[in-house]
């Protein structure tokens, strides 16, 4: 299988383990239009792929994803819209219907969709300074892209309102206290601890961990079933929003004044 024509994904294997890496790195791996489409378009490739046994999915550099990247919401299209909502739902229902199974090695941030991704994952390491957070309501919009599916399935339904309700964040520590991932790691171990988790689940029987995760993911599925259409309904309702629209008005503002001080920086270290 050739994996070669993504530009914001990259890949490596080690004998039947993929490793996905998200990567826009300078951006804090946020996902844009294009790294959308390409998620939604990877797992349903990795799952025809018969020389994968089993995925380990991180970042590049220092996080995870930093969820959406607000500069690609500032001018985007009703079309452009609805592309991105029909792609939000393939994206979660191709990650719960892979039929690999998947660790997630979350290094850095983790926020939003970028978090949304980490816990579809079927076992969650993360590293010890990690971060991860759900912020949509933030910025005005429904936690509508898999949170409120996912995080009620691992922590609970009072745990998961606070966290989606406040957009906070938690560590690593608590992350595990509460159930939300499997196990914290030292950074400087995590993709290495992942990539041993999934070769075991690699090295065993691919029929009996396969058909284990199909059995365990019905419950899931029914949970996608009957939350996700109405949480993206509601999502994509809050864009016409005005709390949401100054939201993003206000973040292409503190871009913009960031990106001149950085020029006058240069400017100033070019002249001395």
């Amino acid at each position: 299988m050739n994996y070669s024509d993504y530009q914001t994904l990259s890949f490596s294997r080690s004998g039947a383990v993929l490793t996905v890496k998200i990567h826009r790195p300078e951006a804090l791996n946020a996902v844009n239009a294009t790294l959308h489409t390409e998620l939604s378009q990877v797992f349903a490739q990795i799952a025809q792929d018969a020389s994968v046994d089993a995925v380990v999915l991180t970042g590049e550099g220092r996080a995870f994803s930093a969820g959406g990247d607000l500069a690609w919401f500032g001018d985007i299209t009703p079309a452009q819209l609805d592309a991105l909502f029909v792609e939000a739902r393939k994206i979660i229902v191709d990650l719960v219907d892979m039929p690999q199974p998947i660790v997630s090695a979350i290094n850095g941030v983790a926020a939003g969709l970028g978090a949304t991704l980490a816990l579809f994952c079927d076992v969650i390491y993360v590293a010890d300074d990690a971060k991860i957070s759900d912020p949509h309501v933030r910025i005005g919009v429904t936690a509508g892209d898999g949170g409120a599916v996912i995080w009620p399935f691992l922590v609970g339904m009072s745990r998961a309102k606070e966290y989606l309700m406040t957009g906070d964040s938690l560590g690593a520590a608590e992350a595990e206290r509460i159930g939300l991932v499997n196990r914290v790691v030292p950074a400087d171990q995590l993709v290495e601890q992942a990539q041993a988790m999934a070769a075991r689940l690699a090295a065993g029987s691919r029929m009996a961990i396969r058909s284990t995760k199909a059995s365990l993911n019905k419950h899931l599925r029914d949970a996608v079933n009957l939350v996700l259409d109405t949480s993206l309904a509601f999502e994509k309702e809050c864009f016409s929003d005005p709390f949401h629209k100054n939201a993003i008005k206000a973040f292409a503002a503190r871009s913009a004044r960031a990106a001149n001080t950085a020029i006058a920086d240069t400017a100033g270290s070019a002249a001395s």
